[in-house]
C-alpha cells in the first residue's frame, strides 16, 4: 500500500502528523463536556398553570381538562398526562422520539394560548417549558446563621446575584429560608363600628402607595420632569393611610389595624447535618460542563466566604461533580491496568522490549486521537464513552499485532528494516482493513435503534468505532513506521530465556492431536457442540434480567409523611423521631439533608405533611456494606416510628425510566381506582424482592365545603363572588401592595387576627358585609360541611388514572415482573378499567425488543462485509458457525458472575459478533491459502490451525486481559460497564475454543457439499 510506504520513506512528517494529532486530541480533551452518563434527549414540555384556592377537582375541571384537550391534537404526541393537586396543574406533553421539540413548543403554546381565554380569571397564566429529566442541581450549597430572615436576605440579595454570574451556571434556587412582611391585622369590630369591608381597605392602601409622572416644564435650556412622589417611605406612612369610610369621614390605617412588619408564615424547613439552613441550588446550562461548573462554584464560594458577616457559614452539602470525577478517575485507572495486562501479553509473545514499545505507543495515540474525533462530534465524556475506551484497549492493539508479527517474521528472513515494515504491512493491510471493518458494522445498528438504549449506547459505540478507526490508521502507518526505527536487529528465538516458546509448541502439539480427533469424529464434534449450546441455554431462568445495573453511588433517599393536612410543626416533631433512628448510622452518614414542607407540586405549594431526606453516604471503599444493604437495615429502623408513612429508596443518577415496577391503573372514577391500586399493593406485597411498594391514591385531604346559597345571598345584595372574596381575604389573606424598605420589597398583607381565623366556628361566625354595610355570619347565606377530599388526581390520554410503584432488592426485574404479571392477571377488573406496565420494565422490554432486531441487522452486515472480503458466499457461511458457539460463554458467563442479562450486557452481545469473527477469518483464511499452494484440505487445516494458534491467542488475549479490570467492577460507577466486559470476556475465550475446534469440522461439511452440487451439475452438463 502507498499509505505504509510513505511512512516508512517520510518518518519526520509522520512524527510530524503524530505530534499534531496528540497537541489536538489535549486540546480537545481539555474541552469536552464532562458528565456521569449521555444526555439523553427524551421530547417531553410542560404545561404548569397555578390556580391559588381551588380544590384538586376544580383544578381539574376548570385548568387540567381544557388544556389536555386543546394540546391533544397536537401531531407527533404519544400521550398526555395531567396532575391536579389543590392550587395548581401540571401537564406532561410526551412526543414520539426523534420529534422536534423545539416546534413542538410553538404548537403547544398556540394551543394553550386559545383556550387562556376560558381559564378562570384567578388562574395564573399557564407557563409551557421543556422538561429535561437529566436537569438536576450540580451542586446543593448550605447557609448557616442565628437569624433565619437575615440568611434569606444574604441568599437573595448577595449570593443567588453572585453565583449565577459563575460561567456555566444557569439559575440558583432557595430553599428553606424565611422573608419579611408587613401585616396590616384588621380589628373586625373598628370595620363595622365605620361601615368599612377588606376591598375598601385595599383600594385605599393600593392609591396611597403610588407614584407618578406628570409630565416635564422647561428651566431655561433645560427639561425637568415632574414626577409626584407618593410611595410608602416608612412604617410611618403606612400607618397614616388616609381611609374614607361610607359616611365620607376620613380616618387612618392605624385606627382601624395594627400594622406591623412581621416574618412570614413559615412554610418549609432545611436541615444540614443538624443544623437549621437555607439551602441553595445551582443548576448548570444545558449545554454546561458539570465538573467545570462545580469548579466554578467552588472558587466562588471561598471569594464570597471573606465577605459573610460574623457567624454565618457557607458550606457544601451535595456536589454530584464528586461522583463523576471519581467515576472517570476509576474508569482511566481500569484503562492503565488493562494496557499494562496487554503489554506483558504482548512482551510474553513477541519476546522483545521494543517490539511491545512499538505497539505500547500506538495506544496512547489511538486513545488520544480518538479525544479529537469525540470532541468533533458533540460527545461528552461520561463513564460509558470512558468505558468504550477501556474496552477498546485490547482491541486496539489487534490490527498492530497482526501489522507488527508480519514485519518481525520477515525481518526474521533476513529482510533490510525498511524492507520487511513495508512488505510485512503492506500484505496484511487489506486483510486487517477488512477485520476491523467487521467490527466497525456491528455499532452501525445502534446508531438506528430508537429510543432510551439508543440515546445511552449510541455514544459508547461511537467511541469504540473512533478508537478503531485511529487504531487501524496507526497500525499501517505509525506501526510499520517506528518498526523500520526501533526493530534494529532480528529476534533471537534459540536459548534458555524463551521458555514460553516452548510452551507454545507443546500447545500446538496438543491442539494438532485434538485437531485431528475432531476432523475424525466430526458428528460427535458437532453433536457436543449442539449439547453445549442446548445445557447453556437451560441456564436462562437462573440468570435473569434487568433493566441497567444500579451503580453504588451512595446516597439514600428517606420520603416522611404524616397525615395529610397535619401542619409544618407535628411533621417537624416525627423527624426528630426518625433523627433518633438514625443515629446509630452516623459513622457511614457523611451528609444528612433534611427538607421540611418542601417539594412543593409545580412550585406552587408546599407540603406541611412531607419531609425528604437526602442522605449521602461516605465513599465505597470506606465502609463494608453497599448502599442497598444500609438502605434496607435504615428502612426496618426508621419503619417503626409512629404516626408517619417512611419510604427509604437507593437513589440513582439518571439512567433508569422512573421505579422499576410502574403500574398504571386507567378507569372513569377516582374512587374505584383507589380501590383497585390498594389491591394491587397488596398483591405486590407477596413477591419476594419487591421494596417499599405504595398508590399514588393519598389519603383523603381533609376539606371544608362552603356551599353558597345564591338567592339568598343576593337578597343581601351579595353576589357569589363577593363571598368568595371576602372569604379568602379572612383566611388566606390579601396582598393589597408592596413597600420598599433598605432596598428590599416586602408584601404589605391584610390579614385577621390570627384567634379570629383558627377554628371552624371561626369560618362559620365570618363577618360577610352586605350591600348596605351591615355585617352577616357567613353561615347566613351558606352550609359549611366537613370531607375527605383527593389530595391529587391523574389523567393519562384524558382518562383518569392511579399509579402503583415500587422498588426492588435482592432480585432481577424480569423475574420479578413475571410474578407481578401473574398477580395482575389474577385481579378481576372492573368493567371499563384497564392496566398497562410502564418504568423501567417497560424500557427493558422495548429496549430489548429493539436490540435484538440491531443484533440481526449486525450480523448481517458482517456476513456481508465477509463476502465481499472473501469474493464467496460459502467461506463466510462457516465463519459464521463461531457465533452461535458464543452463547455458550456469554450465559455461563452471566451465571458464573451473577449478573442478569440487561441492556449493557447485549450490547456486548452485539460487539462479540464483530469480534469473534476475526479468529474464524484469520483460521479459514490461511486454510484457503495453503489449499491454494497444493495441500489436501485435510492437511491444510492440520498446518493452518496450529500455524494461527499463535496470532489467535495474542488477539484474544489482549482483549480479554484488557477488559478484567471492567469486567472486576473495581472503582466508583464501574457498574455500568461491568456485565459488558462479562460477556465479552466469556463469549471471546469460549468462541474461541469453539473456532479452533468446531469452524474446521464446519468448514469440512460445506466443502464436503460444494463439491457434491458442483459434481451435480457436472453430470447434467454431461447428459445434455
Amino acid at each position: 500500500m502507498k499509505l505504509v510506504d510513505t511512512s516508512v520513506r517520510r518518518p519526520v512528517g509522520v512524527f510530524m502528523i503524530v505530534a499534531a494529532i496528540v497537541a489536538l486530541g489535549f486540546v480537545s480533551l481539555r474541552n469536552l463536556n464532562i458528565d456521569l452518563y449521555p444526555e439523553i434527549d427524551l421530547p417531553i414540555a410542560v404545561v404548569s398553570t397555578s390556580y391559588e384556592g381551588a380544590a384538586p377537582q376544580e383544578v381539574e375541571k376548570l385548568i387540567s381538562r381544557p388544556i389536555e384537550s386543546a394540546v391533544s391534537s397536537i401531531e407527533g404526541i404519544e400521550s398526555v398526562q395531567s396532575q391536579s393537586q389543590p392550587g395548581a396543574s401540571l401537564i406532561v406533553l410526551m412526543f414520539n422520539t426523534g420529534a422536534d421539540l423545539d416546534t413542538a413548543l410553538l404548537e403547544v403554546r398556540e394551543k394553550v394560548d386559545q383556550v387562556k381565554g376560558m381559564l378562570p380569571d384567578t388562574a395564573g397564566d399557564p407557563n409551557v417549558l421543556r422538561f429535561d429529566p437529566q436537569q438536576i442541581p450540580v451542586m446543593w450549597v448550605g447557609l448557616t446563621g442565628e437569624n433565619a430572615t437575615d440568611l434569606q436576605t444574604i441568599a437573595e440579595d448577595q449570593l443567588v446575584p453572585f453565583f449565577e454570574r459563575q460561567d456555566g451556571v444557569a439559575s440558583v434556587s432557595v430553599e428553606g429560608g424565611v422573608g419579611e412582611e408587613v401585616q396590616v391585622e384588621l380589628q373586625l369590630d373598628k370595620l363595622i363600628q365605620y361601615g368599612l369591608n377588606s376591598s375598601s381597605i385595599v383600594q385605599a392602601i393600593n392609591s396611597a402607595n403610588q407614584s407618578a409622572s406628570a409630565g416635564v416644564i422647561e428651566k431655561g435650556d433645560k427639561e425637568l420632569q415632574i414626577r409626584i412622589q407618593g410611595e410608602y417611605e416608612s412604617m410611618a406612612d403606612i400607618k397614616q393611610t388616609l381611609v374614607q369610610t361610607p359616611t365620607g369621614a376620613v380616618i387612618h390605617l392605624e385606627d382601624i389595624a395594627t400594622i406591623e412588619q412581621k416574618v412570614q408564615e413559615r412554610t418549609s424547613i432545611s436541615i444540614v447535618n443538624g443544623k437549621p439552613s437555607i439551602v441553595l441550588s445551582v443548576l448548570k446550562k444545558t449545554d454546561g460542563n458539570t465538573v467545570q461548573v462545580a469548579n466554578a462554584m467552588y472558587e466562588a464560594i471561598e471569594e464570597v466566604k471573606d465577605d459573610l458577616p460574623e457567624g454565618v457559614n457557607l458550606e457544601i452539602v451535595f456536589d454530584t461533580s464528586n461522583f463523576i470525577r471519581m467515576s472517570i478517575d476509576s474508569v482511566v485507572q481500569n484503562m492503565g491496568v488493562g494496557a499494562v495486562f496487554s503489554a506483558l501479553i504482548l512482551l510474553l509473545f513477541l519476546r522483545s522490549f521494543r517490539a511491545t514499545l512499538v505497539i505500547g505507543i500506538s495506544i496512547p495515540i489511538a486513545i488520544i486521537s480518538t479525544f479529537t474525533l469525540m470532541y468533533f462530534t458533540g460527545e461528552t465524556l461520561n463513564i460509558l464513552t470512558m468505558g468504550g475506551l477501556a474496552l477498546g484497549i485490547g482491541m486496539m492493539v489487534d490490527s498492530s499485532i497482526v501489522i507488527l508479527e508480519n514485519i518481525v517474521s520477515y525481518r526474521q528472513q533476513g529482510y533490510s528494516l525498511k524492507e520487511a515494515a513495508k512488505v510485512g504491512a503492506s500484505e496484511l493491510a487489506p486483510a486487517v482493513i477488512a477485520s476491523t471493518t467487521t467490527t466497525l458494522v456491528v455499532f452501525l445498528p445502534i446508531v438506528f435503534v430508537e429510543g432510551i438504549a439508543s440515546e445511552m449506547f449510541t455514544p459508547l459505540a461511537l467511541t469504540i468505532s473512533f478508537a478503531l478507526i485511529a487504531s487501524l490508521i496507526v497500525s499501517v502507518t505509525l506501526i510499520p513506521m517506528l518498526s523500520s526505527k526501533l526493530l534494529t536487529k532480528p529476534l533471537q528465538t534459540e536459548g534458555k530465556r524463551y521458555w514460553f516458546d516452548r510452551f507454545l509448541n507443546k500447545v500446538n502439539d496438543i491442539y494438532r492431536t485434538i485437531l485431528k480427533g475432531v476432523l475424525k469424529y466430526r458428528k460427535t464434534t458437532i453433536f457436543a457442540t449442539l449439547g453445549a449450546i442446548a445445557l447453556s441455554l437451560s441456564l436462562i431462568p437462573f440468570i435473569g434480567t434487568e433493566f441497567i445495573p444500579a451503580s453504588d453511588e451512595g446516597q439514600i433517599e428517606i420520603r416522611v409523611s404524616t397525615p395529610t393536612g397535619t401542619n409544618l410543626a407535628t411533621t417537624q416533631e416525627v423527624v426528630e423521631q426518625v433523627n433518633e433512628k438514625l443515629s446509630p448510622f452516623e459513622d457511614v452518614i457523611e451528609t444528612n439533608y433534611i427538607s421540611i414542607g418542601g417539594g412543593g407540586f409545580g412550585g406552587f405549594s408546599s407540603n406541611t405533611n412531607r419531609a425528604d431526606y437526602t442522605i449521602q453516604l461516605i465513599p465505597k471503599d470506606e465502609r463494608t456494606q453497599s448502599t442497598t444493604e444500609i438502605m434496607t437495615e435504615i428502612n426496618n429502623a426508621v419503619g417503626k416510628v409512629p404516626g408517619a408513612e417512611i419510604v427509604v429508596r437507593e437513589m440513582a443518577s439518571g439512567m433508569g425510566g422512573g421505579d422499576p415496577v410502574q403500574i398504571q391503573l386507567n378507569g372513569p372514577e377516582h374512587e374505584v381506582l383507589a380501590e383497585l391500586s390498594d389491591q394491587v399493593v397488596y398483591l405486590l406485597q407477596e413477591i419476594e424482592g419487591i421494596h417499599n411498594p405504595e398508590s399514588s391514591a393519598s389519603e383523603g385531604r381533609p376539606e371544608v365545603i362552603i356551599n353558597i346559597n345564591r338567592e339568598l345571598a343576593a337578597q343581601y345584595g351579595l353576589s357569589y363572588q363577593q363571598v368568595l372574596s371576602q372569604v379568602q381575604m379572612s383566611f388566606s389573606g390579601q396582598i393589597a401592595t408592596r413597600y420598599r424598605s433598605e432596598g428590599n420589597e416586602l408584601d404589605v398583607k391584610l390579614v385577621l387576627p390570627e384567634d379570629r381565623r383558627s377554628t371552624i366556628e371561626d369560618l362559620e361566625t365570618l363577618p360577610i358585609q352586605t350591600a348596605t354595610g351591615a355585617m352577616i355570619p357567613l353561615n347566613t347565606v351558606a352550609e359549611l360541611n366537613q370531607i375527605q377530599g383527593p389530595v391529587n388526581l391523574l389523567r393519562q390520554n384524558q382518562q383518569r388514572q392511579m399509579n402503583v410503584s415500587s422498588d426492588i432488592v435482592d432480585r432481577d426485574l424480569g423475574s420479578i415482573m413475571e410474578e407481578v404479571q401473574g398477580k395482575l392477571d389474577s385481579l378481576n377488573m372492573p368493567e371499563g378499567y384497564t392496566y398497562t406496565i410502564g418504568g423501567q420494565a417497560e424500557d427493558m422490554m422495548d429496549s430489548f425488543t429493539k436490540l435484538t432486531y440491531a443484533l440481526i441487522f449486525s450480523i448481517f452486515l458482517v456476513y456481508a462485509v465477509m463476502a465481499v472480503q472473501f469474493e464467496n458466499f460459502l467461506h463466510p457461511f462457516v465463519i459464521m458457525f463461531s457465533l452461535p458457539a458464543t452463547v455458550v460463554g456469554i450465559l455461563v458467563g452471566l451465571f458464573i458472575t451473577g449478573k442478569p442479562l440487561s441492556i449493557t450486557a447485549f450490547v456486548g452481545v452485539i460487539m462479540l459478533a464483530g469480534i469473534v469473527v476475526n479468529n474464524a477469518i484469520v483460521l479459514v483464511d490461511y486454510i484457503n491459502i495453503l489449499r491454494r499452494r497444493g495441500q489436501e484440505r485435510n492437511e491444510a487445516i492440520l498446518n493452518a490451525g496450529p500455524s494461527r494458534l499463535r496470532p489467535i491467542l495474542m488477539t484474544t488475549l489482549t482483549t480479554v486481559l484488557g477488559m478484567i479490570p471492567l469486567s472486576l467492577g473495581w472503582g466508583e460507577g464501574a457498574e455500568a460497564q461491568q456485565p459488558l466486559a462479562i460477556v465479552i470476556i466469556f463469549g471471546l475465550t469460549v468462541s474461541m475454543l469453539f473456532t479452533l475446534l468446531l469452524i474446521p469440522v464446519v468448514y469440512t461439511y460445506l466443502d464436503d457439499l460444494s463439491r457434491k452440487v458442483v459434481g451435480w451439475f457436472d453430470k447434467d452438463k454431461k447428459v445434455s
